[in-house]
């Protein structure tokens, strides 16, 4: 696999094979909370900021789709006023992980028990009551696989507008070579814990 490419500003060749991963700014939430699945707004200013070089770094004819959360959501927005000429459309698939009962709580309050009993069985258990990983990776794969027919038909160069957890699913799936098979599962120590930083992005091969 090719390395993830991280952007700046300024525009750059850009192939129909390429998937850009573009991360929220940063969420207006305390530190120290779980969200994932919460839906909160993003830094309006650092989102503008992130838009404004998008709008500068992008081809044409490319493809958009954001997660449906407020954070993507506004991310979308503005760079839509500043390209139109780009598609776009919300994608459920792009929704960041869903901790259930542990949103909005406090990761001190939530206790080193229950996040031993995660990292036990992590890619089947349940955080929260919420969504496992296996589940989150089944969609990711899913939309990463339509991504490829995509780029495969129609040449389109393509951009999500989402999360860290999903760049992380993304990162694994692409590990593993091809998402069409069975997803092998990670164990906890296994897991990417690399990503975009808030409103930074990269670009990954599809083909």
């Amino acid at each position: 696999m090719a390395p993830a490419v991280p952007e700046n500003a300024r525009p750059s060749a850009t192939n129909g094979a390429q998937l850009w991963l573009v991360r929220h700014a940063q969420p207006l939430i305390a530190p120290g909370l779980c969200y994932g699945r919460l839906d909160v707004a993003a830094e309006p200013a650092a989102t503008r900021a992130c838009a404004q070089r998008l709008a500068q770094a992008l081809p044409q004819r490319l493809h958009v789709a954001y997660s449906p959360l407020l954070r993507c959501e506004l991310l979308a927005q503005y760079l839509q006023a500043l390209r139109p000429d780009l598609t776009y459309e919300p994608e459920a698939r792009l929704r960041e992980f869903d901790f259930g009962q542990w949103e909005g709580r406090a990761w001190s309050d939530i206790g080193q028990a229950a996040l031993e009993r995660w990292v036990q069985d992590f890619a089947a258990h349940r955080p929260g009551g919420g969504e496992s990983l296996a589940e989150m990776l089944a969609r990711v794969a899913h939309a990463l696989q339509q991504a490829r027919e995509r780029a495969r038909t129609t040449g389109q160069p393509q951009l999500w507008i989402m999360h860290a957890g999903v760049a992380r699913c993304v990162a694994w799936l692409q590990a593993l070579g091809n998402a069409q098979n069975a997803v092998r599962l990670p164990q906890a120590h296994e897991w990417p814990r690399q990503a975009p930083q808030w409103g930074e992005w990269q670009r990954i091969d599809l083909l």
